[in-house]
């Protein structure tokens, strides 16, 4: 269903993004791509679609980025109450068929950028019953990402 090799992150939550920049930064010998602060939609099966405060940042170095995030109190992305790798974030150029086809497998839908009646937006979340929660984000974004983590604007 899905490229497993397209994997690119693992989403962190942290209750201080900033706090966590500095612990990490230094002993894993990572540079962190710009701080990006913004209202960012997500609908979940318990809020519907709403937005939601997000501070995060990418390191910079890959193949594979650790991606932190620390969202408002009580949101999805909250680091408060369970900080700690959340997700891990795969590359998609499907992000809605192969969304159906993990909720096809029994796979449940935790999160999109859009409602599902909507196409889902520009990523999603799915989890299987064993807990692992994959971040599908769709490949169009990918030039973004590669200029924000060579020093550019994510935009």
């Amino acid at each position: 269903m899905v490229d497993y090799q397209r994997m690119f992150h693992q989403g962190v939550r942290v209750p201080s993004l900033t706090d966590a920049m500095d612990e990490l930064g230094g002993t894993l010998g990572v540079i962190w791509a710009s701080v990006q602060e913004r209202e960012q939609p997500i609908w979940t099966p318990s809020t519907g679609l709403v937005n939601v405060h997000l501070k995060f940042t990418y390191s910079c170095e890959g193949p594979q980025h650790i991606e932190l995030l620390e969202g408002a109190a009580g949101s999805f992305w909250d680091g408060s109450r369970q900080p700690g790798v959340h997700h891990v974030g795969v590359w998609s150029s499907d992000v809605k068929g192969q969304t159906e086809a993990f909720v096809a497998a029994g796979w449940t839908l935790v999160g999109a950028g859009a409602p599902p009646e909507q196409g889902y937006g520009f990523y999603t979340y799915v989890q299987p019953p064993t807990g692992l929660i994959v971040e599908l984000v769709n490949d169009l974004a990918l030039p973004r990402f590669e200029s924000w983590w060579a020093g550019g604007s994510l935009g």
